[in-house]
C-alpha cells in the first residue's frame, strides 16, 4: 500500500529553503539556514576565537560522512524513497540518520562562523534540505499512521505523572520517542515551524474529531437559543458527561503528548498545544455561560446547579492542563462560565423569593388546609436543601438578605452559614405571606387552624429532609412550639364559647329545672353550630389532627358530663328527660363520636354521625 504523502505545504517549504540556499550561495554569504526559521536552534553557539585548520578539516569530513545516509533517504531521489520510511527500517539506521543530521548542523555552524565562503557549505546545504524533506515526511507518517497508539485516552492512562517513559517497550512509548527525536532534530536545525505545522494539522484533527463524537457541535449559541427546555436538558446532561472525558482524558492526554514531543522547547510546545486546543476547548467551556444567559426559570435551578458542580469538579484539572500564559484564555473561559452560572442561580433564588412575596391569590385554602403555595414553596426549598454543598460555593456572605434578619441569626449557630441563612430566609418569607393568607378567613378560629396546619407542614418538611441539618434542631423546636400556640388559639376561639355555655354542677343555674333546661338549650345550639362549621375544616396531618381532637375532648367532655349528670339528678333519671321537657340531644358518649368527625374536610351532611339524624 502506498502511504499518504505529507501536506502540500511540505513542497512549498522545501522550495522556499532551496531558494534561500541559492541566495545564500551566490549573493548573501552572511545569511544562514537558521535565519529563515520561526524557531531557531535552542543551543547557543560560541564560535572559536581563532581559526583552526585541523578542526576545519574535521568539519569537512563530518559533512562528507553525512552524505551517504542522507542521500540514501532523500525522498526526491527515487520513487522507492517516496513510498518507504526510514523509521520503519529499524532504530539503528534512524539513529544514524539523526546523528548525521545533528553533526551536519554543527559543521555548518562552524563554517558559517569561521569560513562562510567555504564551498563545502553548498554540499552541506543541499544535504540539510534533503534531510529536512525526509524528516518532514517521517514526522507526518508517524503521526498519521499511529493515531490509535497516540489517542489521548491511551496517553493519559499510560502516564499518571505527566511523562511518557521513553525506554518502555510499548508502542506508544516507541512512537512518542520517535516523534520527539525528529522534533528535536528539526527544531535544532531551524525547521521548527515546519515541524509544528505538521503536528498541529494532524493532532487538531484528532481533537476536533473526538470533541465531535462527544457532541460538542451541539454547543453553539444559535442552536441552544432555539431549544425547548426538554431538549436543552438533554444537551446539558450530554455536556456534563462530555466535560469529564474532554478534560481528564482528551485535553490532559494531548498536553502530555505535546510536552513530550516538544520537550526541548517548552515555548514551542505550549504554543502548539494552544493552537490545537483553543477552538474546541473554548467552545466546550463556554457552554455553561450560554445556558446561564437563558431564561431564569425557577425549575431550571437544579439542573443549573448540577451543571455548576460538573464544571467546578473539573476546574482543578483545567488549571493543571491549561497552566501556561498562552492557554490563559481557555482557563479564563472555564472560570467565567462558573461565575455566570453562580450569578444565574442567585438570580433565580431572588426571583423565587419575589414570586412568594407577589403571590396574590385571594382564594382561601378549603377548610383552613395546607395552601398550594406552602406545598410548592416547601417542595422547592427542601429540594434546594439537597444541594447544600453546591449552594455553599454559590451563596456568598453578600447574598441579598436584609440585615435585620441576619442580625437576628448572630446567636444562632445553626443558621450562621450563608446557605442556612438563605434557606431560612426563604421560609420566613413564606411564613409572612401565609400570615396575609390567614386574613382571608372571616372566622378567626379558622385563621388560626390554617396557620397551625401550614406551619406544621413546614416543620414536618424540614424535619424529614436535609433542611434539618442546615437550619438545625433549635429552629425546628422553636417553630414546632409556634404550631402548638396556633392550635391553642384555634381551640380557644372555636370552643371556649361552647364550653362556656355549660354551668358548673354546683352553680345556682343547676338548682332549678328551668335553669338547667336553658343551659342545655344554649349548649345544644353552640355545639351544633361549631360542629356544622368544623366538620368541613381539615387537618391533613394525622398526628396534629388527633392531638387537636384529644385536646378539645379534654376541655369539653368532663364539663359536659358533670352538667349531664346534674340534669339527671334534677329529673330523677335519664328516662324522665322527655317527660320533664329536657331536650337532651347528646349523651357524653355522643359528643366523643361527633368530635371524631372533625378535621376531615367533610361537611356535616356527609358525616357518619350527623346531628341531623339525632
Amino acid at each position: 500500500m502506498i502511504l499518504s504523502q505529507p501536506p502540500k505545504s511540505n513542497t512549498s517549504t522545501t522550495l522556499m529553503h532551496l531558494k534561500q540556499f541559492f541566495t545564500f550561495s551566490h549573493s548573501s554569504p552572511s545569511k544562514t539556514l537558521h535565519s529563515s526559521s520561526s524557531f531557531p536552534s535552542s543551543g547557543h553557539r560560541t564560535p572559536p576565537s581563532t581559526y583552526d585548520p585541523s578542526l576545519s578539516a574535521a568539519m569537512e569530513e563530518t559533512i562528507v560522512n553525512a552524505e551517504p545516509i542522507i542521500t540514501k533517504w532523500d525522498p526526491d531521489s527515487s520513487e522507492f524513497n517516496r513510498v518507504t520510511f526510514l523509521f520503519r527500517h529499524g532504530r539503528a539506521e534512524s539513529d544514524e540518520f539523526l546523528t548525521s543530521v545533528n553533526n551536519l548542523r554543527r559543521a555548518m555552524d562552524f563554517f558559517i562562523s569561521e569560513n562562510s565562503t567555504s564551498a563545502v557549505l553548498i554540499l552541506a546545504q543541499k544535504l540539510m534540505q534533503a534531510a529536512m524533506r525526509r524528516l518532514e515526511k517521517e514526522f507526518y507518517y508517524i503521526l498519521s499512521e499511529n493515531r490509535q497508539h497516540l489517542d489521548p485516552e491511551s496517553v493519559s492512562s499510560r502516564s499518571s505523572d505527566g511523562e511518557i517513559a521513553g525506554d518502555s517497550a510499548t508502542e506508544l512509548d516507541r512512537v512518542a520517542a520517535e516523534l520527539r527525536s525528529i522534533a528535536d532534530c528539526m527544531i535544532g536545525s531551524g525547521y521548527g515551524k515546519e515541524c509544528v505545522k505538521i503536528y498541529k494539522v494532524i493532532r487538531k484533527s484528532i481533537v476536533d474529531e473526538t470533541l465531535y463524537r462527544l457532541g460538542t457541535e451541539r454547543f453553539k449559541a444559535s442552536r441552544i437559543q432555539r431549544l425547548n427546555w426538554e431538549s436543552l436538558e438533554t444537551v446539558i446532561r450530554s455536556w456534563m458527561n462530555s466535560i469529564k472525558v474532554a478534560v481528564n482524558t482528551l485535553f490532559r492526554g494531548e498536553k502530555i503528548l505535546c510536552d513530550h514531543v516538544f520537550s526541548k522547547s517548552g515555548r514551542i510546545g505550549k504554543s502548539c498545544f494552544w493552537e490545537i486546543l483553543k477552538e474546541g476547548a473554548i467552545t466546550l467551556f463556554k457552554f455553561p455561560e450560554l445556558i446561564a444567559k437563558g431564561k431564569k426559570d425557577s425549575e431550571k435551578i437544579f439542573l443549573l446547579m448540577e451543571l455548576y458542580e460538573a464544571n467546578s469538579d473539573v476546574l482543578p484539572e483545567i488549571e493543571v492542563v491549561f497552566d501556561s500564559v498562552s492557554t490563559e484564555t481557555i482557563k479564563a473561559q472555564a472560570e467565567a462560565s462558573l461565575v455566570k452560572l453562580a450569578e444565574a442561580i442567585r438570580a433565580i433564588l431572588s426571583d423565587f423569593e419575589s414570586t412568594i412575596q407577589k403571590n396574590s391569590s385571594k382564594t382561601p385554602a378549603p377548610g383552613g388546609g395546607i395552601h398550594p403555595l406552602t406545598r410548592s414553596a416547601m417542595n422547592y426549598i427542601s429540594s434546594l436543601g439537597d444541594y447544600g454543598g453546591i449552594l455553599s460555593d454559590i451563596i456568598t456572605e453578600n447574598s441579598p438578605i436584609p440585615s435585620s434578619y441576619t442580625e437576628t441569626l448572630a446567636a444562632d449557630d445553626a443558621l450562621s452559614s450563608p446557605v442556612a441563612a438563605q434557606l431560612g430566609w426563604l421560609i420566613l418569607v413564606l411564613l409572612c405571606k401565609l400570615d396575609t393568607k390567614a386574613e382571608l378567613y372571616r372566622d378567626v378560629s379558622l385563621s388560626y387552624l390554617f396557620l397551625a396546619n401550614n406551619l406544621n407542614f413546614i416543620v414536618r418538611t424540614v424535619t424529614a429532609t436535609n433542611l434539618k441539618s442546615l437550619v438545625g434542631g433549635e429552629w425546628v423546636a422553636n417553630h414546632a412550639s409556634k404550631v402548638k400556640l396556633y392550635a391553642s388559639n384555634y381551640e380557644a376561639t372555636a370552643w371556649n364559647r361552647v364550653v362556656g355555655t355549660l354551668p358548673e354542677r354546683s352553680s345556682p343555674e343547676m338548682e332549678s329545672p328551668e335553669a338547667a333546661k336553658e343551659g342545655l338549650r344554649k349548649f345544644n345550639a353552640a355545639f351544633e353550630e361549631a360542629y356544622r362549621k368544623q366538620t368541613s375544616w381539615r387537618v391533613e396531618e394525622g398526628r396534629l389532627r388527633d392531638e387537636l381532637k384529644m385536646s378539645i375532648a379534654k376541655k369539653l367532655l368532663p364539663t359536659y358530663r358533670q352538667f349531664y349528670e346534674g340534669c339527671i339528678e334534677i329529673v330523677g333519671g335519664e328516662r324522665d328527660f322527655s317527660t320533664k321537657g329536657f331536650a337532651v340531644r347528646f349523651t357524653p358518649d355522643d359528643l366523643g363520636n361527633y368530635l371524631s368527625d372533625l378535621f376531615h374536610g367533610v361537611s356535616s351532611s356527609g358525616s357518619s354521625s350527623s346531628i341531623g339524624s339525632v
